[in-house]
């Protein structure tokens, strides 16, 4: 069984995969943009991913959460990987990062 800190260090590296995906049409990667709700990491090193796209008809709908599931299974301790796509709620520009809002020059 791993330790809370082992868990959380787990976390750290998936996200740190997550930030190598970008958007295609966006220069940000989709941490960043705020495409990530949640991220769970559970004591088997189970990781359960929330995620949404930009829009519902995003012209990579079918192809990013399989990205985004590869990336993570790279990651050594990660078991599983289950990406979870929702549209509640919806995405805004305001959930992108400062990072994101300053490269889009948004800021």
């Amino acid at each position: 069984m791993k330790t809370e800190a082992e868990l959380q260090a787990i976390g750290e590296k998936v996200v740190e995969r997550i930030c190598q995906i970008y958007d295609p049409e966006i220069p940000v990667n989709i941490y960043e943009l705020g495409l990530i709700y949640d991220i769970q990491v559970s004591e088997e090193c189970d990781v359960e991913i929330e995620m949404t796209l930009t829009s519902p008809n995003c012209p990579v709908a079918e192809t990013l959460p399989v990205e985004v599931e590869e990336k993570v299974k790279v990651v050594e301790e990660v078991r599983n990987v289950k990406v979870n796509i929702t549209f509640d709620p919806p995405w805004d520009k305001d959930m992108m990062s400062e990072e994101a809002k300053l490269e889009l020059g948004m800021l």
